[in-house]
């Protein structure tokens, strides 16, 4: 296990001649990393490029969310704060009361809106810790920073999946938040039912456990767990969804946290006001009344994971469990030659310094290209 605190500090970008040298940053900054985006593609002459480095969908909205997109002209007003038309959608689809859900700029700005009201510096001796798997969504050291918390990172096992009993060993009087990512993003494995149910029996009731489900609809397993079924059973239990993936809208920035009452009536404090627009709520509403559609899209990307799997697979590579819309690859000391090998194809990919390549689903050409050179490519970590 180790802490945000034994992270390498980031760099400073050079002094600007101009800046007072008596304006200092948050000491906190030197030691965060910086979020890295997925980059664009190389132009390669030839070749049609593909980004598979932002697991974004690569198909656009449905042509009904983008009929209310163009459709909206009151971009003058100020958003209604409450998100009360797409909070209303989103009960009946989810079938929770409206009051269980609280609205972000995405999934991320959901959560950071969860660490700034259950997490932070109380003492400055002994900050607040937060207790997550790593390595999992990159985000997870920087928010948790920022909120005055302290990071707990406890590793992934071999093959992708949570330590979850490492994890309830790394809960301590001190620990306010725990963060699961299921399906984890990188690596792709699920945490199941079972596994949850075992997890928060060990935990303390008052501390909070959240379920990152930012991939929830790409997920095929039936023994899967699913957040909202357990929000309901555990009043310490908040859920993160978003539009950014399934529904294609992860330019517009929408996403939401589901609790019950006795946590959503202090997230509500915290909350960032007109964090969503009215574009992108009436983009959302939209796509939650076309679901039908919606699921057809998402069914098509999961076929093109399971052709894409099954084709490393075959080609002698071990890969984990993938459940969400990429697939990951543990390169080690050779994350960065393939990252750049795939670049020479025009295909970018997300390298994770030198433990391993995390590859989109895209569309089908992209992954048919993807699966040529993984055929090609000599040092692939072998099944068994």
């Amino acid at each position: 296990m180790t802490s945000i605190d034994d992270l390498p500090a980031t760099p400073s970008d050079q002094a600007d001649p101009r800046s007072d040298a008596g304006i200092r940053p948050r000491g906190v900054l030197g030691k965060l990393p910086r979020y890295a985006a997925g980059k664009p593609p190389v132009v390669v002459e030839g070749l049609d490029s593909f980004k598979l480095s932002s697991n974004e969908n690569p198909l656009p909205p449905l042509p009904a969310v983008l009929e209310a997109i163009a459709a909206e002209t009151s971009v003058n007003r100020y958003p209604d704060p409450l998100t009360t038309a797409l909070r209303t959608e989103l009960a009946g689809y989810l079938g929770v009361p409206p009051t269980d859900i609280v609205t972000g700029a995405g999934s991320l700005g959901a959560l950071n809106q969860i660490l700034a009201t259950f997490a932070g510096q109380n003492d400055f001796d002994a900050p607040d810790e937060v207790v997550y798997a790593w390595r999992s969504f990159e985000a997870y050291p920087i928010s948790v920073g920022l909120a005055g918390a302290t990071g707990v990172q406890v590793p992934v096992r071999a093959d992708g999946t949570h330590d979850l009993e490492a994890m309830a060993r790394a809960v301590t009087d001190r620990t306010r938040v725990v963060l699961l990512c299921t399906p984890n993003n990188p690596t792709g494995p699920i945490l199941t039912r079972d596994e949850v149910v075992g997890f928060l029996a060990q935990v303390p009731a008052h501390v909070v456990v959240v379920i990152d489900e930012a991939y929830q609809e790409f997920v095929r397993r039936d023994d899967a767990v699913d957040g909202i079924e357990l929000y309901r059973e555990y009043p310490n239990v908040i859920v993160l969804r978003t539009f950014s993936k399934a529904h294609g809208l992860a330019g517009l920035r929408v996403g939401y946290s589901v609790a019950q009452q006795g946590l959503t009536e202090h997230l509500r404090v915290s909350a960032v006001p007109f964090a969503v627009s009215q574009v992108a709520e009436h983009a959302a509403v939209a796509s939650l009344r076309h679901i039908d559609a919606v699921e057809a899209r998402v069914q098509s990307i999961v076929d093109e994971r399971t052709r894409v799997v099954g084709g490393l697979r075959d080609l002698g590579w071990d890969v984990p469990e993938a459940e969400g819309n990429f697939v990951w690859l543990a390169l080690g000391e050779h994350t960065q030659d393939f990252a750049a090998r795939a670049a020479e194809r025009a295909l970018s990919v997300r390298a994770f310094g030198s433990e391993g390549v995390r590859v989109s689903i895209g569309e089908e050409a992209a992954n048919s290209r993807f699966l040529e050179l993984c055929g090609e490519y000599s040092h692939r970590p072998a099944a068994g």
